[in-house]
């Protein structure tokens, strides 16, 4: 019986000669470092997208790796925070006082690093190796 449900998903999965591909669905959840150039070496900032909060950390002299990155909790983060949404490919953060950041995203390297479409920069995923 269990292999007669299995059955129909065979024959209604594929269309002859094509090859359905989807593109990966990767999360903006997690620590992200952004630099002021294009090296993730130079990174003083960084963000962190955790359950619709935005919170922001600066370095003013950075050891250039992840372990100064990794050292940090919420307590070493500013005060004030962000509040998000990201929903397909648009993340918006509200920055307070009526402004809020509006921007597609698209993800290279696996989803290691983050192009904001229109804007300043893009960011790299503190746990991935992408430059």
């Amino acid at each position: 019986m269990r292999y007669l449900l299995i059955l129909p998903l065979f024959l209604f999965s594929c269309v002859d000669g094509e090859e359905i591909l989807t593109e990966p669905n990767f999360s903006i959840e997690g620590r992200w470092i952004w630099s002021p150039n294009e090296s993730r070496a130079d990174a003083n900032t960084m963000y962190e997208f955790v359950d619709g909060i935005r919170y922001t950390y600066y370095c003013m002299t950075c050891p250039g790796d992840n372990v100064y990155w990794n050292s940090l909790d919420i307590s070493n983060a500013l005060p004030a925070t962000n509040p998000y949404t990201f929903e397909n490919d648009t993340l918006r953060v509200n920055l307070h006082h009526g402004n809020e950041l509006v921007t597609l995203v698209t993800f290279e390297c696996y989803g290691g690093k983050l192009l904001m479409d229109g804007n300043f920069s893009h960011l790299w995923r503190l746990s991935s190796d992408c430059e």
